[in-house]
């Protein structure tokens, strides 16, 4: 599978869009959750992916958190406790709207670093 010529002549700036939706889902940001309606210029139009791009992004998603588990077991307590604590940042805040996507990836990396517990402290042979 090729990626050339797939990307639409904007994706840098639906990325950079994206990303910042992203910082700013489920009251992650400073200011809590985003309250104001979206108007059709915040609307991103996304392309279609069909079964194989989103068999290979599954295939990447695997791969990442794999290595992320192992970096994770090399690290300091306190690089753990961090990620602990971003994943207690991205929790919506009392009173705030709980979006599940956000609730359930807090849950997904506080998993990542139980996981990495296990490969820690396992000297290399």
């Amino acid at each position: 599978m090729s990626d050339q010529g797939s990307d639409p002549p904007n994706a840098p700036q639906l990325g950079q869009q994206a990303l910042f939706r992203w910082d700013n889902e489920g009251g992650a940001g400073p200011d809590g959750p985003q309250t104001e309606a979206l108007t059709v210029e915040d609307h991103v139009p996304m392309p279609e992916n069909n079964a194989a791009e989103l068999g290979a992004l599954h295939v990447r998603v695997i791969a990442l958190e794999s290595l992320v588990i192992s970096l994770l077991a090399m690290t300091a307590d306190e690089q753990l406790e961090q990620a602990r604590e971003m994943a207690r940042y991205i929790s919506p805040r009392p009173g705030s709207t709980r979006h599940p996507l956000t609730t359930r990836a807090a849950a997904h990396m506080v998993d990542l670093v139980e996981r990495a517990s296990r490969f820690r402290g396992r000297a290399s042979s």
